[in-house]
């Protein structure tokens, strides 16, 4: 990559997801500080980027782009103790939370005019992602962008690496996610309440449920929850479930039910 495309981002929120992002773009040869409630110095020096423990060093390194990695539930806590004056020299603003109406509200009403938003969210991570990221559904919304050249430069990270690049608005995406993504966390973590654990005779159907299962759990319970709190469609999806396994539990009733009177 030439030196004229490569970027300066810094990163909020340097844990497992921040990691996983920061080396695919150390890699392609762009610029990064990072900085987080937890310490980590130590990476960031085996990894070769400065981390600072105060925002007001962190914004001074004069980053082109601000990436939010928190946690769904942590992001409205993080928002609140950012020196947002500081953030005058940064031109975009860019979010990857697993829900977007959310952090899109919430940073619409705090981050400078003058400042771009991009709200983005790779679906994948650390685990489905560890072999590249070839084909994988990068999804985003455009939701304040004036500087198209440095919005399309920071998506570029991304198509570079061989994403699925899709464009939908907030809405839409949190919309479909509630299905792809919060009733397949839910599914898998039932399934870990109930103990399944692999047999001799598994079924390919119950191996894809173990995966399911074990895909689920890997996961933060924060994440789980975050999913729940703050994307309004997923507790219709909740209750969609619960009504479904009623239908199902009153067919097989209702079946037996039959069979004893005829």
């Amino acid at each position: 990559m030439a030196a004229s495309e490569t970027l300066k981002i810094g990163i909020i929120g340097f844990g497992p997801f921040g990691q996983f992002l920061a080396r695919t773009m150390i890699k392609q040869g762009h610029t990064l500080v990072a900085t987080s409630r937890s310490d980590h110095s130590l990476l960031c020096f085996q990894l070769g980027i400065p981390f600072f423990k105060e925002f007001s060093k962190f914004f001074a390194s004069g980053s082109d782009v601000i990436l939010l990695c928190t946690s769904i539930v942590s992001t409205s806590d993080v928002l609140s103790t950012i020196p947002m004056r500081d953030l005058q020299k940064a031109r975009l603003f860019v979010d990857v939370l697993s829900v977007k109406e959310h952090p899109r509200d919430l940073l619409l009403q705090v981050l400078p005019e003058e400042v771009d938003l991009l709200c983005t969210h790779p679906m994948f991570g650390p685990e489905s992602g560890r072999d590249g990221w070839e084909g994988l559904p990068l999804v985003y919304d455009r939701v304040r962008v004036r500087n198209h050249g440095l919005c399309d430069k920071f998506l570029d990270v991304f198509h570079q690496e061989g994403c699925r690049m899709l464009e939908m608005s907030c809405e839409e995406h949190d919309r479909m996610t509630a299905k792809t993504q919060f009733l397949a966390h839910t599914i898998g973590r039932i399934l870990d309440q109930m103990k399944i654990e692999s047999t001799s005779i598994d079924t390919k159907g119950f191996q894809k449920l173990l995966q399911v299962k074990d895909s689920s759990i890997k996961d933060s319970l924060d994440l789980y929850i975050g999913l729940y709190q703050h994307n309004k469609f997923a507790r219709k999806e909740m209750e969609k479930l619960e009504l479904a396994f009623q239908a199902v539990k009153g067919m097989l009733m209702e079946s037996i039910i039959n069979q004893g009177s005829s």
